[in-house]
């Protein structure tokens, strides 16, 4: 069953052995684990509803809970201390595009706000239910997953929007196909969410970002039905693809998806490489990267990353072997790991890793085989789980992602690490934190950074806490040139920064485009552009 104030699966547990704990409690101190606020006791919380009935709604006060709030850590800490203030009047689970209609209808009557509700995965506030007298009803669109039609001749196919990762690709693969698209939430995440945050998939280099993968399909607006043809190519003006693209539930909700698929690959390989230190490893990766390889997938983590990741992998005698084995070949304290992959027919699949691990060679790159590769493709979707597990020691983690050309990886990377550690220090309190480059491209790369830390038991504090290790990371980011957001969108949490990265004149530009489509402010409300708020959320 689906935890209801955490991550995932409750039957899936991340085992940290005494030695990694050992290893976090040296860093940053011992944590105090805390007890949850109980399901019932939340639940008893969950005032009466505001909604006029409608028989698509659901307004029981567990649904409800089970709707309130995402990933993000302020929703963590919402959950875990029961102090969740406010609950969706309702919760909606329709089945057509007709009747995703009929609840917008509905809304504009009854002034109802709305929220759209993939998987419940996001980590940046897109789900947070807006305060005030309006009513709210989130629309699940859980209900809405089946492949609704597949065109092997132009390797296209169709999907309702609330398809889940794990159910795509198997109606996909029944058919010989892979849409390819592996974020780490792909086993609770939607296609429709997906497309609205402009999400990334871990093998991306192969099979294209979310952008490059949506052909078209259908939104419902508060303004009416916006249907999107697929076409291999156009001239025909401004692609209307876009105005889906990252619009995060500000426009309409979106029913159905048409996505580009590809053929299953007869081959697959991960491979782990070692650099002796940063400055090798980004070399190598950004020639590779520049030589366009038909690789699927780069990932490089600094030293810290590295250190951490060698740490949890358990295992004591085999890395003690491998690190004695790295350091004969200068590959010791500074080490830096790069996993890459490669998919499709074996050929192929050989030319481009040969090529990659020669390319890293030149840089003092130590090839270790696939064994550490593949541990990371079996675990990929589990390591979120080590989430629950460290909050169960008294310790949170979080992240911040962005991208920037290559000039400004390395100083960003510094830049992030180093805000966010002098906003704990200005606590007394010591931070964790690595950085590892999640995708790769000839202009630059993306940087991912997590941080944990001690949890210290009191809401507000934590609270607090969050809010400056967070804003303090968020401005080193646009500060030194970056994007809000790589992949994870922008929801309520990155919304302050925005107007640094699109203008004065973009974020006219975006209000005025969701005005047309939403005329009474009432898709939800808050998120990517605060300022777009009706008079009734004010």
């Amino acid at each position: 069953m689906r935890r209801w104030n955490g991550w995932g699966d409750d039957s899936i547990e991340f085992a940290v052995n005494a030695d990694a704990l050992g290893f976090l409690q040296e860093r940053i101190g011992q944590g105090v684990p805390q007890k949850d606020a109980s399901k019932a006791s939340v639940i008893a919380s969950v005032p009466a509803s505001r909604l006029t009935p409608h028989p698509l709604i659901d307004t029981s006060p567990e649904v409800r809970l089970q709707h309130s709030l995402g990933q993000s850590l302020p929703d963590w800490l919402k959950m875990r201390f029961g102090r969740i203030e406010q609950f969706p009047d309702g919760v909606a689970f329709p089945e057509s595009s007709e009747q995703v209609s009929q609840l917008l209808n509905y809304a504009t009557r009854h002034h109802v706000a709305l929220i759209p509700y993939g998987g419940g995965t996001s980590v940046v506030g897109h789900l947070a239910v807006p305060g005030g007298n309006q009513p709210v009803l989130s629309v699940s669109m859980v209900r809405m997953a089946q492949l609704l039609n597949i065109d092997k001749d132009a390797q296209l196919a169709t999907f309702g929007a609330g398809v889940f990762g794990p159910d795509l690709e198997a109606q996909l693969r029944a058919h010989g196909y892979t849409l390819g698209h592996f974020p780490q939430s792909f086993e609770y995440s939607t296609l429709g969410g997906w497309v609205v945050t402009r999400s990334s998939g871990q093998q991306s280099l192969r099979y294209g970002r979310i952008e490059q993968l949506f052909a078209g399909g259908r939104i419902e607006t508060p303004a009416g039905r916006l249907d999107i043809p697929t076409f291999p190519a156009s001239a025909a003006g401004t692609d209307l693809r876009e105005i889906i693209l990252g619009s995060e539930g500000r426009i309409g909700i979106l029913t159905e998806v048409t996505v580009r698929i590809s053929r299953l690959p007869a081959c697959e390989e991960f491979h782990a490489v070692f650099f002796p230190d940063w400055d090798k490893a980004q070399q190598a990766v950004r020639s590779i990267a520049q030589a366009k390889l038909p690789l699927s997938m780069l990932r490089l983590s600094n030293a810290t990353e590295t250190l951490t990741s060698l740490k949890l992998a358990g295992h004591k005698k085999l890395i003690a072997l491998l690190e004695t084995y790295l350091s004969l070949r200068h590959c010791s304290d500074k080490k830096c790991l790069l996993l890459l992959g490669a998919s499709g027919d074996k050929p192929h699949v050989r030319h481009a890793i040969n090529n990659a691990l020669k390319l890293g060679k030149a840089y003092g790159g130590v090839h270790v085989g696939q064994t550490m590769g593949q541990k990371w493709k079996q675990g990929r979707f589990k390591n979120v789980y080590l989430r629950n597990t460290l909050w169960q020691q008294g310790y949170a983690i979080d992240t911040v992602e962005t991208a920037c050309d290559w000039p400004k990886v390395a100083g960003m990377m510094q830049a992030i690490e180093y805000a966010a550690t002098s906003a704990l220090a200005s606590d007394g309190e010591q931070l964790h934190t690595y950085t590892h480059l999640s995708h790769l491209y000839a202009q630059g790369a993306s940087v991912y950074t997590t941080f944990v830390y001690r949890l210290t038991g009191d809401y507000e504090q934590d609270l607090k806490r969050w809010k400056k290790l967070k804003a303090a990371a968020s401005q080193a980011i646009v500060d030194h040139g970056g994007t809000i957001s790589h992949q994870h969108g922008v929801g309520r949490d990155h919304a302050p920064y925005l107007h640094a990265e699109k203008g004065e004149l973009g974020i006219a530009a975006l209000r005025h485009l969701y005005q047309h489509f939403d005329p009474d402010g009432i898709m939800n409300p808050g998120k990517l552009l605060p300022e777009l708020s009706s008079s009734k959320e004010r």
